[in-house]
């Protein structure tokens, strides 16, 4: 891939990579940290896109694991160093917003795994795609996402 190439791909699916950093973490700082890693990885791999699958599938699966992996790192104790973004979702404070932020909050709450498929769920993207990305069946998708839904249900 060339780096205008790259920096198209970047362009069309930046809002798809900001959404993911944006259900990982409630700090700016550290969604901006995430996206700039995602685009680090995006690049590095970009040489071993095979086109087995579709590109956006692809942008999903990298974000995904990038984010899931920095989650465990911080768990696990361990820093980073914070950079600026000039997208800024944390100001907003419409009434949208705060349910938004609300459903976020419960989300958050769930772990990496779930917190993925739900996300790719609220993407609207099919079963077959989500478990295509996160390694598991259709049928076992579906299973998840009624657990995952109960559990947010009982979440205050």
């Amino acid at each position: 891939m060339t780096e205008r190439e790259f920096e198209t791909m970047v362009r069309e699916y930046r809002s798809t990579i900001y959404t993911v950093c944006y259900m990982f973490s409630t700090d700016k700082d550290e969604v901006a940290d995430l996206f700039q890693e995602i685009l680090i990885n995006l690049w590095r791999g970009s040489g071993t896109f095979r086109g087995d699958s579709a590109l956006s599938s692809w942008i999903w699966k990298v974000s995904l694991n990038t984010c899931i992996t920095s989650d465990r790192r911080k768990r696990r104790g361990l820093q980073t160093q914070p950079l600026s973004m000039d997208i800024d979702l944390f100001d907003d404070t419409s009434e949208d917003t705060r349910q938004i932020g609300l459903l976020r909050g419960r989300i958050g709450k769930l772990g990496p795994f779930d917190r993925a498929i739900v996300l790719l769920w609220l993407e609207n993207l099919s079963y077959e795609e989500i478990g295509q990305i996160v390694g598991i069946t259709p049928k076992n998708v579906s299973v998840r996402l009624v657990r995952i839904k109960e559990q947010l249900k009982k979440m205050q």
